[in-house]
């Protein structure tokens, strides 16, 4: 693979995007990216997460965001998996009010009913022996949202999302991690907070692949 954009021209770009994305208001983003530690993520933000990837899978992310807070209400605002696998009937009826997917809402239920059953300490502990791959056990969880949740959980890497896949091969990267990899090398930011950069400006730049295209 050849690189076809020089070092000092690609971080340049990646911190006038990123600088962009912050006067755009997304700065906390950015800094809440950069703390996530998967050593410290928690039960109840494991289901958080788990259950805005599932919700998120082909939907834009600013219709899911406004139904997030009615379907987290629907589950306890995510206290157990315990108590939702207990509740499952009234949880699935309250969250239907807000996100009218019956297989989604199901897989929420489902993700919950795991942890129940098989505990939270042990399910992290094969993430970490595991990796990505072992979250595709979870229903809804696939190639590319395994990846998403991996991410949001605080594990170091960048999903192949169609914004970021579009953007490697126009700069000549063989993927979007090796993309993400190669600007985390050179700016000294993680991986993952590469991704959301690229991805958050990717969102709100229609011309986002003529900004990055590098020049021969």
């Amino acid at each position: 693979m050849d690189v076809i954009i020089t070092e000092n021209s690609l971080r340049h770009t990646y911190y006038l995007a990123k600088s962009i994305i912050c006067n755009k208001g997304y700065s906390h983003e950015i800094c809440l990216q950069s703390k996530i530690d998967f050593n410290s993520v928690s039960e109840q933000t494991f289901l958080k997460e788990a259950a805005w990837v599932i919700l998120s899978s082909g939907m834009k992310e600013s219709i899911v965001r406004k139904k997030f807070i009615g379907v987290s209400k629907s589950f306890y605002h995510w206290e157990s998996a315990r108590r939702i696998k207990v509740w499952n009937k009234k949880c699935y009826d309250n969250a239907m009010r807000y996100f009218g997917h019956s297989g989604k809402i199901n897989a929420i239920i489902e993700v919950a009913e795991i942890i129940a059953e098989e505990g939270f300490s042990r399910i992290k502990s094969d993430i970490q022996e595991e990796g990505v791959s072992y979250l595709l056990r979870f229903p809804f969880i696939g190639r590319t949202t395994s990846y998403h949740l991996a991410k949001n959980i605080g594990i170091d890497v960048a999903k192949p999302d169609r914004h970021l896949v579009r953007l490697a091969e126009a700069m000549s990267f063989s993927n979007a991690f090796k993309l993400c990899s190669h600007i985390s090398t050179i700016t000294g930011d993680s991986c993952s907070v590469v991704d959301l950069v690229l991805w958050r400006f990717a969102a709100i730049s229609p011309n986002y692949l003529d900004f990055f295209k590098c020049k021969e």
